[in-house]
Order: C-alpha cells, then sequence, then structure tokens
C-alpha cells in the first residue's frame, strides 16, 4: 500500500504535475520527509505511541508559485500517505493528518521545512497520578526542520518579531531597547516606576520565538496582564499590565 502511495505521489510528477514543475521539491520527497518527521515526533502513551496530526510544510517563493494551482491534490496525497504509513508501523493519530503550505522567504530553491505537532493530544498519555499536561493550542508548533538534495538537514530559526514595542502609562511612553527589558522601582531599572508598590525588580518583558511576553520576577506584590494576575503571559498590543499600582499597557509601533 505504501508503494501505491508513493507512486500514485510519483504520478504527480511524471503526470500532468510534471509538465509544470521546474521546482526541486518533488512530492516523493515531501512524504518521505514528512513521514520521518512523525516518527521522530512520537508522544508515548500508556498503551500506544501516538504521532503528530498537524504538519506544515515551508516552500520557497519559487517553490511554492510552482505547487500553488495544485496544493488541493497534493495535500491530500500526503495526508493519505501518512495515515497509511501510520497504519503500517502501528503508529496512533488522534485524526487524518492534517498538512498546511506555507511560503518562508528564508528559504532557496529546492529546500523545505516541516513543523510537526500532535493536537488535542488524549488524555490516556497522562502518567497515573501525575498532573495533567495543558493541551498545546493550534498556534503552538515546534521546531521547523528544513531539509533539501544537496545538504544536511538543519533547523529553521523561527524570524523574531523586529517591531519596535513600547509601554505606555506613568505618564510616558516608554521605547523597549534590545530584546529584554526589566521593570520595577531600582534606577538600574529599564523602565524605572516610582511606585512604592513596585519591587526594586519586579518584572521583565523579553520578546522571544513566540513575540513578547511579561515575567514576574518574584515580586512582592505580583503582576496582572487584563486583570488576571500571571507568572508568565505573552502579552498583544493593548494589553494591560499591573506592576503594583501603576497600569501600562503594551504596544507594538
Amino acid at each position: 500500500m505504501l508503494r501505491n502511495l508513493e507512486a500514485k505521489l510519483g504520478g504527480l510528477v511524471e503526470g500532468a504535475f510534471g509538465r509544470a514543475f521546474k521546482t526541486n521539491v518533488q512530492p516523493v520527497e515531501l512524504a518521505h520527509k514528512l513521514a520521518k518527521e512523525m516518527e521522530d515526533n512520537q508522544m508515548v502513551s500508556v498503551s500506544r505511541v501516538y504521532v503528530p496530526n498537524h504538519y506544515r510544510v515551508f516552500l520557497s517563493p519559487e517553490d511554492r508559485e510552482q505547487f500553488s494551482s495544485y496544493e488541493p491534490a497534493l495535500r491530500k496525497e500526503l495526508s493519505d500517505y501518512l495515515l497509511e504509513h501510520a497504519r503500517q508501523e502501528g503508529l496512533a493519530l488522534t485524526s487524518r493528518p492534517q498538512i498546511e503550505l506555507h511560503t518562508d522567504e528564508r528559504l532557496d530553491l529546492g529546500e523545505f521545512g516541516i513543523q510537526a505537532q500532535l493536537l488535542a493530544p488524549p488524555e490516556e498519555i497522562e502518567e497515573p497520578g501525575a498532573p495533567p499536561t495543558p493541551a498545546p493550542s493550534a498556534g503552538d508548533f515546534g521546531h521547523t526542520m528544513v531539509y533539501s538534495s544537496d545538504r544536511e538537514a538543519r533547523r529553521l530559526e523561527p524570524a523574531l518579531d523586529r517591531r519596535q514595542a513600547f509601554l505606555i502609562g506613568d505618564d510616558r511612553r516608554s521605547a523597549l531597547q534590545g530584546d529584554r527589558a526589566v521593570i520595577g522601582r531600582s534606577r538600574d531599572c529599564d523602565v524605572v516606576l516610582s511606585d512604592p508598590n513596585v519591587s526594586r525588580r519586579h518584572a521583565e518583558v523579553r520578546r522571544g520565538e513566540e513575540g513578547w511576553s511579561v515575567i514576574d520576577l518574584d515580586s512582592t506584590n505580583g503582576v496582572k496582564v487584563n486583570g488576571r494576575r500571571v507568572d508568565q503571559a505573552p502579552l498583544r498590543p493593548g494589553d494591560r499590565i499591573r506592576i503594583g499600582v501603576t497600569d501600562l499597557t503594551f504596544e507594538l509601533e
């Protein structure tokens, strides 16, 4: 059955698809590397071995353009391939594999990246008596592996959001420099607040792979985001951060 699916994927190149493709990325190679990512990202439960059911494939602009007219058929063939591969290998899926195609301008012609994620993992994955692990969100994908025919696989480092960030409040607008800023009462902090309810080093605002977040630095009175006390929380434009009794609004340029 796997050979039949591989033949169908090969047919995308040899038939009508082949007349259109001038790309170095071939559907068969996509299928093989998707199966590899499936096997490399297993989650062991009490009775089964679960594998990702959601895959993002990143292509260079030139490669993506060649695929654009045939994406629905290609996504279905790749999904069928992964479904059968999981059956043949005795691997469990929580749903039919979903395939997304995206463009990434950091990739060269012939390179492609894959992110794999298990969405809504079943409860039986948790060990008996262990605290429940929060299910990953739809946007919480792991690292991206980049493949090509002429070089070894590598990780694609996520592109950080380089927009200028600001904290607005306490009668001023503070531009955040670099990838992190400490908020507190100490004059050594990047954002200094005169509020006596603020600790000397109260909180840190940090830029990461998923955007900006705020982290409580073991302050006395804690940190609230939009009225909810947090130890750490992602920040979106317009979010209100309460430090002591001072309200700051997070904004991006």
